[in-house]
């Protein structure tokens, strides 16, 4: 009979510490997007160590947000938490009207 895997389950403590991470991380990049209108938020991470973000302001209607999200976001994020096994974009995209 197959051994059943009992889901890892975060603690509170290491959830706060990748969170910190990731926030110091995009400080690096934050002020551009804010420069712009935008920003990005860190919004949470699961206990499968996917991070979650999501962009604020300008961001949300810009061309450029993907890009960014690639070139930016990941790079900083990926350098920082190596464990993350994958960024998660949740932004709603509200196109310009």
């Amino acid at each position: 009979m197959p051994e059943k895997k009992t889901p890892c389950i975060m603690s509170p403590e290491r959830k706060k510490e990748i969170l910190n991470k990731a926030n110091l991380a995009l400080e690096e990049i934050r002020p551009f997007l804010m420069q712009d209108g935008g920003n990005v938020e860190v919004v949470d991470v699961t206990d499968d160590l996917v991070l979650k973000v999501e962009f604020k302001g300008a961001c949300c209607s810009c061309s450029m947000t993907d890009q960014t999200f690639k070139n930016g976001i990941e790079e900083v994020i990926r350098k920082a938490i190596p464990e993350i096994k994958s960024i998660d974009n949740i932004t709603q995209i509200n196109p310009k009207s």
